[in-house]
């Protein structure tokens, strides 16, 4: 199977799609998707010969000192034939900041992904992953 790697965000189509494809839907708020998306540091999608959006990856963060890798996700018609490594080796170099500073790059992973964070460099260092999810008052 034939893909190439865009330099671009998703599109909000092209994530609810994905997402929709992975069971993902309730991990997403549709009426901030679209802004969340623009507010994005990089993002890059995975096309197949068609020019279908057969998977996504973005990052997140200040882009000064710290970047988070978000929504990593290929169709799973498609898994197993590289792209998610392809999809974030891809990030990160365009994340990759200039001079002599260093920026932090995190992420969270499924367990079945934990082998392609680690081919790419990624690594625990005795870290906890932890999160906190925050609710606005508004009805």
């Amino acid at each position: 199977m034939d893909h190439r790697i865009l330099d671009r965000v998703p599109t909000a189509a092209e994530h609810a799609a994905l997402a929709a494809a992975v069971g993902w839907q309730s991990h997403f708020d549709d009426e901030v998707r679209g802004a969340s998306l623009a507010a994005s540091l990089a993002g890059v999608v995975c096309v197949d010969e068609h020019g279908s959006v057969i998977g996504m990856a973005r990052a997140v963060g200040d882009g000064l000192q710290y970047a988070y890798v978000q929504d990593v996700v290929v169709d799973p018609e498609h898994e197993g034939a590289g792209i998610a490594t392809d999809l974030v080796s891809r990030l990160v170099e365009l994340l990759q900041p200039e001079g002599d500073i260093e920026l932090f790059v995190g992420l969270f992973a499924s367990d079945a992904a934990v082998g392609v964070y680690e081919s790419l460099g990624f690594t625990t260092d005795d870290a906890t992953g932890m999160h906190r999810k925050l609710r606005g008052s508004g009805s």
